[in-house]
């Protein structure tokens, strides 16, 4: 007597939860449409350049459904596209560390998500262009573009990131270093300028400090130009990392090569430059 009470509740119990399960499947499916629906619009204002509204169409969409991946990137691109590089007002850095955190979240969930690696990348290396530049930010932007070249190996792209990085830090620290020498110097005649070679003391100190990352910066840029033979950018700034590189030799000779292979290479992108201008313009899709 008593199983025959107890099971019709049992049914009942068994019939609510099941009615609750289909009730929350049914809220959450029709939450992940409202969120594409949602995500929709926000690329509509993305692509007219309304970023404010597009910003908050990817906001709703991300909480109607926080495991859109395709709404954070936006929301992280929406902010980005409204940062002006070099602009100290609070609200255009704000833009900026906003994006960071969207492109972070993503990581979060996709560690090797490279549109996030890159994004990030590029914001730090903007962010840290200053004035004053920010050291430990662009090295961290290195990083970014670094962690790139080993998720995805035969990209030339953040080859050319980390060469341009490592150019950046060590001409600003030689562009420094001649400014302070000459500072310091009473006679005119002992100044250094722009071409000439670095005094002994300053070489070897340059070297010391710079020597890796101008190492580094070479032989990625040289690895962007392997995977693409005509990455005219990748050799544009190869040339500025030799000529860093001859400030750092005791040797005439050796300073002297390495100009001599900084020229050829300006010779090289102005003959591919030419040959990419001749080429006939691609018809639009």
């Amino acid at each position: 007597m008593q199983n025959r009470t107890r099971a019709p509740r049992s049914r009942r119990l068994w019939t609510l939860a099941a009615l609750a399960a289909a009730f929350a499947f049914t809220s959450t499916a029709c939450s992940k449409l409202q969120a594409r629906d949602m995500l929709n619009k926000g690329v509509q204002d993305y692509k007219a350049n309304q970023f404010d509204k597009a910003v908050e169409k990817f906001k709703e969409a991300k909480r109607l459904d926080p495991e859109l991946k395709t709404a954070r990137l936006y929301l992280a691109t929406a902010y980005a596209n409204q940062y002006v590089p070099g602009s100290p007002e609070q609200a255009n850095v704000d833009h900026a560390n906003q994006a960071v955190q969207e492109f972070k979240e993503v990581l979060d969930k996709d560690p090797q998500n490279l549109s996030a690696i890159d994004g990030i990348g590029s914001l730090l290396f903007n962010m840290a262009a200053g004035p004053p530049t920010n050291i430990a930010m662009m090295k961290e932007s290195r990083g970014y573009h670094q962690q790139h070249t080993k998720i995805k190996p035969d990209d030339p792209l953040p080859y050319y990131w980390v060469g341009l990085i490592d150019w950046t830090l060590a001409f600003k620290a030689n562009a420094q270093m001649r400014f302070d020498y000459n500072k310091e110097q009473i006679s005119a005649k002992k100044q250094i300028k722009d071409g000439d070679p670095l005094p002994d003391k300053l070489r070897d100190q340059f070297a010391a400090e710079y020597g890796a990352d101008v190492d580094e910066g070479i032989a990625a840029l040289n690895q962007a130009i392997k995977i693409n033979p005509e990455y005219d950018e990748a050799m544009a700034y190869l040339n500025l990392l030799d000529r860093q590189k001859a400030d750092m030799v005791a040797s005439p000779d050796d300073r002297k090569k390495l100009n001599d292979e900084a020229d050829a290479l300006i010779e090289k992108v102005k003959v591919i430059k030419q040959q990419k201008a001749s080429q006939p313009a691609q018809p639009s899709s």
